[in-house]
């Protein structure tokens, strides 16, 4: 187990192993004073997310073998921006979120009550 709480007040749980996520690449949406980016919404890609991500600037759907990513695809969990989920959600495309795996500081950029609406 890791140290941090998620968003229901409870400790974090694992996002994703395969493929590893996390900005640490632990598999935990956890954060420090290097992510900038603040990593703690732990989601599930969907098709119509991977393709406003990528029309943001954010392609991850296309495999960077240099840096052992193999590319995201529909089904697959990852740890996202807190805000590029909210853009995606005020775009109508957020992903599905699952909350014991989301880092508690995902709620200083969007409230619980969103975050349930599109809980798993």
């Amino acid at each position: 187990m890791i140290d941090g709480k998620n968003v229901l007040g409870t400790d974090l749980q694992l996002c994703c192993s395969n493929p590893m996520t996390g900005y640490y690449r632990d598999g935990y949406c956890r954060t420090g004073g290097q992510d900038f980016g603040v990593h703690v919404v732990c989601a599930q890609m969907t098709a119509e997310f991977l393709t406003f991500t990528k029309q943001q600037g954010n392609d991850l759907s296309t495999p960077i073998p240099a840096y052992d990513f193999p590319g995201l695809k529909p089904g697959d969990r990852w740890c996202l921006c807190a805000s590029r989920w909210q853009e995606a959600k005020e775009a109508g495309v957020a992903p599905p979120v699952i909350l014991d795996a989301t880092h508690i500081r995902a709620l200083e950029v969007v409230s619980l009550d969103e975050l349930k609406q599109y809980a798993l």
